[in-house]
């Protein structure tokens, strides 16, 4: 992160024996270790926090991007009924129309009674 070699540890280690003294050191070491720790925790506090904005950004942008879809599937399948189901009536009214000219009307007698049924009875009875 910082590229710091041995020698400028060794360096920077020597130049805080030298200004804190040899009582205070192990002291402020710890403290410095602590603060480092607190340091990348909050570093990887704050990147796991980006991480997780960013996934929920997306997984937002899907969401949208898959109700878009939804909605413009659900149109499409809509017109395309309202447009079978013209076609279904159109087709109807046609075979009712053609069916009703295509059958002869009943013919009736001239005194618009239905024509009556007689039993045929045979010349000779005695044959039967």
């Amino acid at each position: 992160m910082f590229d710091v070699g041995f020698s400028e540890l060794m360096l920077i280690a020597v130049v805080a024996l030298v200004v804190i003294g040899p009582e205070k050191l192990p002291k402020v070491a710890r403290t410095a270790g602590h603060l480092l720790g607190r340091l990348q925790r909050y570093v990887g506090d704050v990147k796991s926090d980006i991480n997780r904005e960013m996934q929920l950004e997306d997984l937002k942008k899907l969401q949208q991007q898959v109700a878009d879809q939804a909605k413009s599937m659900e149109a499409s399948v809509s017109q395309q009924l309202s447009s079978v189901e013209t076609e279904l009536n159109q087709s109807i009214a046609q075979g009712v129309a053609e069916k009703s000219e295509a059958a002869p009307a009943p013919a009736a007698d001239e005194g618009g009674a239905p024509p009556q049924l007689t039993s045929v009875e045979p010349a000779d009875k005695s044959k039967v």
